[in-house]
């Protein structure tokens, strides 16, 4: 079953990316969540992780693309396969910027809890913040606000206080998406002094940040915390696709975090990003759902075939598609490249 949505109007400038990549990259999530959720409830977070780098390698290095991956499994010594700056695809196609992660949510697979995909965004060449792996500052909510309505400055009580007068709701109707870390409390604290309620998750906050897209769904209308800064790319560029409004800043507790920064292009280390400027010009966005979650249901092994959930989006014409896919021919899963 593939269900389309045309969310927004076209918004093109220029030529951008070949449509039919859009539909290309749904079979390197698909590889991925496949090859991961094959380990899942396993208790080994290192085995599942690499199990999806190895099958989204293998399925990337089939695209007809230049690839560079900007955000990725860390740098060169720390990441066998898929490090920042590793060059992917055929080499004969467009040069692109590629932000990964094979695995979003490595506990959360490890103990087959929700939420866990595999996740994946391309951009023209250097049009993807080359953000160093360090934590990031995050505000995000979904489309339908005026532009402007967020600011990451403003206390967390005074967001969520907005946020609802702009919904025409009250404030006990908002839910708050915070990732489950000691660092929090304060936040936790104050947000909960609202009225307003929360949603706890232990990992997997790319996630977090698309489902303030669909509240409806998902019952998360904001996301806010400090949570890693190649997730906070990867989440802005699914919001260039599907809509919303996010913010982010780094956050480094060390000169050698700044200096790193620094030498991937962060000159203002206190700068705060909108989703415009950290995923630019034409984004393709996919996901595939590893285990079963609010947006995307995880992994069926069957006994005559495989089942996967996809979403698949396109920021230069607003389209996204959902894609539940049954897979018969079982072997091109083991393919080794």
């Amino acid at each position: 079953m593939d269900l389309e949505l045309a969310v927004k109007p076209a918004r093109r400038a220029g030529k951008g990316l070949d449509r039919i990549l859009t539909l290309e990259l749904v079979r390197v999530t698909e590889r991925a969540a496949v090859a991961a959720a094959r380990l899942r409830g396993r208790g080994d977070e290192k085995a599942a992780d690499q199990a999806a780098v190895d099958a989204m390698r293998n399925e990337l290095n089939r695209l007809p693309i230049s690839g560079t991956v900007v955000i990725g499994e860390g740098e060169r010594d720390e990441a066998p396969m898929l490090y920042i700056g590793e060059e992917v695809g055929t080499g004969s196609g467009p040069k692109v910027d590629i932000a990964l992660d094979p695995l979003e949510g490595t506990t959360i697979c490890a103990k087959n809890q929700p939420n866990s995909i595999a996740v994946i965004a391309i951009a023209e060449a250097g049009s993807l913040l080359n953000a160093p792996d360090v934590y990031m500052q995050k505000l995000a909510i979904g489309p339908g606000y005026r532009p402007g309505l967020i600011d990451i400055d403003a206390p967390p009580a005074e967001t969520i206080r907005v946020l609802a007068r702009e919904k025409g709701v009250s404030v006990a109707e908002i839910t708050a998406c915070i990732l489950d870390r000691p660092r929090h409390a304060k936040l936790i604290e104050e947000v909960r002094s609202t009225g307003a309620a929360i949603r706890l998750i232990g990992d997997g906050d790319v996630a977090g940040v698309i489902h303030t897209t669909s509240p409806d769904e998902t019952g998360i209308d904001v996301y806010l915390g400090i949570g890693g800064a190649p997730e906070g790319v990867l989440a802005a560029a699914a919001l260039r696709c599907i809509g919303g409004q996010m913010q982010g800043r780094l956050v480094t507790h060390s000169e050698e975090q700044r200096q790193r920064a620094a030498r991937m292009g962060v000159v203002d280390i206190n700068r705060v990003f909108t989703h415009e400027e950290m995923a630019r010009g034409d984004v393709l966005f996919a996901a595939t759902g590893v285990t079963d979650g609010n947006m995307l249901s995880g992994v069926r092994f069957g006994k005559t075939g495989i089942t996967t959930d996809t979403v698949v989006m396109r920021s230069s014409t607003g389209t996204v598609r959902w894609i539940k896919a049954t897979h018969q021919d079982l072997e091109k899963f083991d393919e080794a490249g």
